[in-house]
């Protein structure tokens, strides 16, 4: 029975059009081209909250990814039988969601969020980095990393609608200080190449002026995009907390220390009480497995009117949060901050993680663009002949920037240590 939620406008491609499969949905398309493609595979190597392959059980941007794509699929699941919009005909598709989930983090850079801010740092005056963006420029444009030129997956109009969780330029949320320079913005941007996937989005709708205000704009979200943002939240709130639980980082000592002084609401330190004596029974792991159900199940839909409502139902519809759920959930997220990512142990990994980053942007810097008299070709031919077909500076460093951002933790070790290390690496290394 076809799905009436979704019209010929949601299922239109970008740039490419693609030939009709007899088997799979389009969205199943666009969930089965990310799935199999290099960029995915990466992620198992990639930092989550601790680095990767430094201990087994402790998750990576792929088991992340993969929680992410399952809760978000429960989510439709339970919306399509508890919401009386919705039905057997007209429902929001669980395969197009459960691809967002598994594609939404193959832009994040190595090293967790301090690869994040660093490569944002470097590229300041380049047009940034920021991941979500990344995650769209990989989709549309580089997936298929082709020796000759990368190619994008040509992905359904909905599909990069829903990766697209910020929606201003960087060139829009760029301000001055008091002295006139430029401050760049920390995240929540597009690339400025980025406009044309914005316009396609929209399908070319006239947005209204207070929509273009930077942080309208920025909320401005299928409900797609909205139940991947939620499910998100979800996996990272409570798996971070229990990852850093078998960590050491969260203990019952910590949480009092923690909680001491501060101006928590009755039900924040209700949380708090139940988050200690789980971990003093020794039975976290299952109230916390329990508690991705409740996440779920606090989820419900309403209509709304806005500029694109009446192109697409994607627009119709606004995800509502249950508010004791969703202040248990920016708890978990504080606490996680405050007592593992503010730690001096993260912090000193972070650090090196940044090192690593700058040491390497240095020296491709200064092989492909600065003004060394002899440069060197260091990076894979294919990388070097996508920056020397890019005319601009610019251009050849965001090449540069997609090869950093690419990298796994331990491609980007061992990288730096064969340009740094005299003692490390043979010529017959391939990489």
């Amino acid at each position: 029975m076809p799905n009436k939620f979704y019209q010929p406008f949601d299922y239109e491609t970008f740039r490419e059009s693609r030939a009709p499969d007899e088997i799979r949905t389009p969205f199943q398309v666009d969930r089965d081209r990310v799935t199999f493609t290099e960029a995915f595979r990466r992620l198992q190597s990639k930092t989550q909250v601790f680095q990767s392959g430094e201990y087994d059980f402790y998750r990576t941007r792929l088991t992340h990814s993969i929680e992410v794509a399952r809760i978000g699929r429960g989510i439709c699941e339970y919306l399509r039988a508890a919401n009386e919009s919705l039905g057997s005909d007209f429902f929001i598709d669980s395969e197009l969601v459960e691809a967002l989930g598994l594609a939404h983090d193959i832009g994040h850079p190595p090293f967790g969020h301090i690869g994040e801010r660093k490569l944002n740092e470097l590229m300041g005056p380049y047009g940034g980095f920021e991941g979500n963006a990344q995650s769209l420029r990989i989709v549309a444009d580089l997936i298929y990393e082709r020796p000759d030129n990368p190619k994008g997956m040509s992905p359904t109009r909905a599909f990069m609608d829903g990766i697209l969780k910020y929606k201003n330029l960087y060139r829009e949320r760029i301000s001055k200080d008091e002295q006139g320079n430029p401050v760049y913005p920390h995240n929540h941007f597009l690339y400025n190449q980025q406009e044309d996937c914005r316009a396609f989005v929209f399908g070319e709708a006239e947005l209204p002026d207070d929509l273009l205000d930077s942080k309208n704009l920025n909320d401005f979200k299928s409900i797609e995009c909205q139940i991947l943002d939620w499910a998100d939240d979800a996996a990272y709130s409570l798996h971070d907390i229990l990852d850093g639980i078998k960590a050491g980082f969260i203990g019952v000592t910590q949480l009092k220390n923690w909680a001491d002084g501060r101006p928590l609401t009755t039900g924040q330190s209700a949380c708090l009480d139940d988050l200690s004596k789980l971990i003093h029974n020794n039975s976290i792991e299952a109230v916390f497995s329990n508690k991705i159900g409740e996440f779920i199940r606090a989820c419900g839909l309403s209509e709304v009117e806005n500029c694109m409502s009446s192109k697409t139902n994607r627009y119709r519809y606004q995800l509502n949060v249950k508010s004791a759920i969703r202040e248990e959930c920016e708890l978990y997220k504080t606490v996680a901050c405050d007592l593992i990512f503010l730690s001096p142990q993260i912090q000193k990994i972070e650090f090196r993680g940044g090192f690593f980053l700058q040491r390497l942007f240095d020296a491709y810097y200064e092989n492909y663009i600065g003004n060394s008299r002899r440069k060197l070709k260091i990076l894979p031919r294919n990388v070097s002949g996508w920056i020397d077909r890019e005319s601009t500076e610019e251009g050849k460093m965001r090449r540069i920037c997609d090869y950093l951002a690419g990298m796994t933790d331990g491609n980007a070790m061992r990288s730096y240590k064969r340009l740094y290390d005299p003692d490390f690496g043979t010529i017959a290394d391939l990489q």
